[in-house]
C-alpha cells in the first residue's frame, strides 16, 4: 500500500510539473505573438508612410524651380528604408538598429523637403500637398504609437522569459530576448530655431 501511495504522489507531482511547464510555455507563446503583432503594426505604419511619399514627391515636382536634389534624396531614402525587411524572428538589437537608421534617413530627408517647401507658397497653397502633409503628420504619430506598443510588448515578453523558472523553459524551447526601438542618435539635442 505504501508503494502505491508513493507512486500516486510521484505521479501527481509529475503531472503538476508538466502542467506548470505547459502553462509557462503557452504564456511565452502568447507573449511572443503579441511582440510579432506589435511588429506587424510598426511595419504597417512605416509602409503607410512609404506609400504616401511618391504622391508627395509628385505633387512637389509640379512646382517649377523646385530643388531636384532634395526630391532625389527623398526618393533614395525611401528606397533604402523599404529595402530593409525584418522578420519578427530577427528582432535583434542590431537588426532593429539597421532598420531604424534607414527609417531615420527617410525622416531626415522628409524633414528637409518640408522645410524647403516653406519657401514655395504655390506648393503650400496646393490642396493635394496640404492633404498629403496632414496624412504624413498623422502617420508619424501612428508610427510613434506603434513603436511604443512594440516596445511595451517586447518588455513584457523579455521580462517573462527571464524570470525563474520561465528562463529554464525559454532556454529549453529557444525563446530568445528581443530588441527594442531606441531613440535616434542625436535625439537628446534640442533643435536650434533661428528667426
Amino acid at each position: 500500500m505504501n508503494t502505491r501511495k508513493t507512486l500516486f504522489i510521484a505521479l501527481g507531482v509529475l503531472l503538476l510539473i508538466v502542467g506548470m511547464l505547459g502553462c509557462s510555455y503557452n504564456n511565452m507563446v502568447n507573449r511572443e505573438e503579441k511582440v510579432e503583432s506589435a511588429w506587424a503594426q510598426v511595419e504597417t505604419q512605416y509602409q503607410r508612410r512609404a506609400d504616401l511619399i511618391p504622391n508627395l514627391v509628385n505633387t512637389v515636382k509640379g512646382a517649377a524651380d523646385f530643388e531636384q536634389e532634395t526630391l532625389t534624396r527623398v526618393v533614395e531614402a525611401r528606397a533604402a528604408a523599404t529595402s530593409i525587411k525584418l522578420n519578427a524572428d530577427d528582432l535583434t538589437p542590431e537588426n532593429l538598429r539597421r532598420f531604424q537608421e534607414a527609417q531615420d534617413q527617410l525622416s531626415g530627408a522628409l524633414s528637409r523637403l518640408l522645410v524647403i517647401v516653406e519657401r514655395y507658397p504655390d506648393i503650400k497653397a496646393n490642396q493635394n500637398f496640404r492633404d498629403l502633409q496632414v496624412q504624413l503628420e498623422g502617420t508619424e504619430n501612428r508610427i510613434a504609437t506603434a513603436r511604443k506598443d512594440f516596445n511595451d510588448a517586447v518588455m513584457a515578453y523579455n521580462a517573462f522569459i527571464r524570470r525563474f523558472p520561465n528562463n529554464l523553459i525559454a532556454g529549453l524551447f529557444g525563446f530568445e530576448k528581443r530588441g527594442y526601438f531606441e531613440a535616434s542618435e542625436g535625439a537628446e539635442r534640442v533643435p536650434e530655431v533661428k528667426f
